[in-house]
C-alpha cells in the first residue's frame, strides 16, 4: 500500500535528464584538460624565458671577452738593444725579452709621440696606455722574422685594461675622474691616438691560444681548453672500455647472486655520490699515496674516471637490456656461443645507447670542478700543456679562477670562459642525439 501510494518518476523525464548530466561531466573534463594544457605551456614558456635571460646575460658580459683595443705606435726595433748577442739567435732575443728591450722600444714610441711628456709621474700614467704585456706580442714577431731588426715600423700594441674598457665604451666619458681608474690626461692621449686612427677594437684571437696572466688584456683560454683536451682523453681511454666490459659482464654473465647484488647496488649508490668526495679519493690514493704529478690531466682523468664510470655502466645495462630476446635466441639458437652472441649481435645493436651514455657521461665530466680542485688544477699555468703529466688547468677551474679576480676586466673574460665550456657541452650533446639518431634501431 505505501510503495504504491509513492509518487512515480516518469521514465521518460529520467532519461531526458541523464544527457544533461553527462554533458556537464564533458564540459568540466574538457576545461580540466584545457587548465593542464595552460599550465603545462606557462611552465615552458617561464623555463623557456629564463634560459633566454640566462644566456642572454652571459652574451652580453662575455662577447667584450672576445674583443681587445689597440694602439698604433711608430717603433724602431733597435738591433743593439733587442739583439745584444748579435747573432739573431733566438737566446739572444730571450735575453732582450728577459731584461725587458722590447717593452721599453714601446715605452720609446710613446714618448716620441708625446715628446711634452716630461715628468715622472706623467710617464707612469703614460706607460699604462699599453699592457705590460705587450712587448712579449713583439718578442713573438721578432722571433718570427728577424729583418725588422733596425727598420721602424707602424705595430699595433696591446693596450691596458682601462684603456681597452675607456675605448670599448664600458666607461662613460662623462663619469667623474675620482670614480674611475684611467686618469683625464689619458682620455686625453687616447683621444689624440683616436684622431690619428691609431685606436681600434679587434677580435682577440690569441684568446683561444694562449695562456692565463696577471694582466686581464693578455690572459688566454687556449691552455685551459688543452688541458681539457688531454683530461677527456684520459678519462674516455680509462671510463669507456673500462665501463662497457662491466656492464656486459653484468647484464650478460654474471650469476645472480647477493655478490653481483651488493655490486649493482653500490654501482647506483656511487652515481649519486657528490663529486668532491672523488676529488678527496684522488688527493688520498693517486697524489698522496701513489705520488703522481700534482695538477695534471693524468691524475684529473683518472679522477674523472671513476667519477663517470657509474654512468657509462649503467647506461650501457639499459643499452643491452634494449635489444630483443629474440636477437639473442636467434643467436644462440644456430650455434653461436654466448660471447659470440654478445659481441656480434647484442653489442652493435646497443652501442648508439652505449654512445650516448658515454658522451652524456663526458659531458658531465667537463663541467666538473670540485674534483680538479682538490687534486690541485686550481694553479696558476702561464703555458699550455705538452701532455698528460705537464702542469695544466682545465676550463671550469680557469672560470673559476677568473671569476674570483677583482678586475672588471676579468668578469668579461670569465663571460666568455662560459660561452666557449657551453658551446663544447652542446657539440658533446648534440653529437649523442646525432649518435642515437644515426643508430638507433626499431624493433
Amino acid at each position: 500500500m505505501t510503495d504504491a501510494a509513492l509518487p512515480q518518476q516518469p521514465a521518460a523525464e529520467a532519461a531526458s535528464r541523464r544527457p544533461d548530466l553527462s554533458k556537464g561531466r564533458l564540459r568540466r573534463r574538457y576545461a580540466a584538460e584545457a587548465r593542464f594544457r595552460a599550465y603545462g605551456m606557462a611552465a615552458i614558456l617561464l623555463a623557456v624565458g629564463f634560459l633566454v635571460i640566462f644566456l642572454g646575460n652571459i652574451l652580453w658580459k662575455g662577447l667584450p671577452g672576445f674583443f681587445q683595443s689597440y694602439l698604433a705606435l711608430d717603433v724602431t726595433y733597435d738591433a743593439a738593444t733587442l739583439d745584444p748577442k748579435g747573432d739573431r739567435s733566438q737566446d739572444s732575443f730571450l735575453q732582450a725579452q728577459r731584461d725587458g728591450a722590447f717593452q721599453a722600444i714601446i715605452y720609446d714610441a710613446l714618448y716620441a709621440r708625446f715628446p711634452d711628456v716630461t715628468d715622472r709621474k706623467a710617464k707612469k700614467a703614460l706607460r699604462e696606455l699599453v699592457s705590460p704585456w705587450a712587448g712579449d706580442r713583439l718578442a713573438d714577431a721578432v722571433e718570427d722574422d728577424p729583418a725588422l731588426l733596425g727598420t721602424t715600423r707602424r705595430v699595433w700594441v696591446l693596450a691596458g685594461d682601462e684603456i681597452h674598457r675607456f675605448i670599448y665604451g664600458d666607461i662613460p666619458r662623462d663619469r667623474p675622474e675620482d670614480e674611475r681608474k684611467i686618469s683625464d690626461q689619458q682620455i686625453a692621449w687616447v683621444d689624440a691616438l683616436a684622431g690619428e686612427d691609431r685606436t681600434d677594437v679587434k677580435f682577440e684571437w690569441p684568446f683561444f691560444t694562449s695562456a692565463d696572466s696577471r694582466e686581464p688584456e693578455a690572459a688566454g683560454f687556449g691552455a685551459a681548453m688543452m688541458g681539457s683536451l688531454y683530461l677527456m682523453l684520459v678519462t674516455l681511454v680509462l671510463a669507456f672500455p673500462i665501463g662497457v666490459m662491466a656492464a656486459i659482464y653484468l647484464e650478460e654473465f654474471a650469476p645472480r647472486n647477493r655478490l653481483t647484488d651488493l655490486i649493482e647496488i653500490n654501482i647506483n649508490n656511487l652515481a649519486a655520490v657528490p663529486s668532491i668526495v672523488f676529488g678527496l679519493l684522488g688527493l688520498a690514493v693517486f697524489l698522496n699515496f701513489f705520488g703522481l704529478p700534482r695538477s695534471a690531466p693524468l691524475v684529473g682523468g683518472i679522477v674523472m674516471a671513476l667519477l663517470i664510470l657509474p654512468t657509462i655502466i649503467i647506461a650501457t645495462r639499459a643499452a643491452l637490456k634494449a635489444v630483443p630476446p629474440s636477437i639473442r635466441q636467434a643467436a644462440l639458437g644456430l650455434g653461436a656461443s654466448r660471447l659470440q652472441t654478445v659481441t656480434h649481435h647484442v653489442l652493435p645493436l646497443a652501442m648508439p645507447g652505449i654512445l650516448t651514455g658515454t658522451i652524456i657521461g663526458m659531458a658531465h665530466a667537463l663541467g666538473e670542478t670540485a674534483p680538479l680542485l682538490m687534486i690541485g688544477m686550481f694553479a696558476f699555468i702561464v703555458a699550455a700543456p705538452h701532455g698528460i703529466t705537464d702542469p695544466s688547468t682545465a676550463m671550469p677551474v680557469q672560470i673559476y679562477f677568473w671569476a674570483d679576480s677583482a678586475e672588471p676586466l676579468y668578469q668579461a673574460k670569465t663571460a666568455a670562459g662560459i660561452i666557449l665550456l657551453l658551446v663544447f657541452l652542446v657539440l658533446m650533446n648534440a653529437a649523442a642525439i646525432l649518435l642515437r639518431k644515426r643508430f638507433e634501431r626499431r624493433w
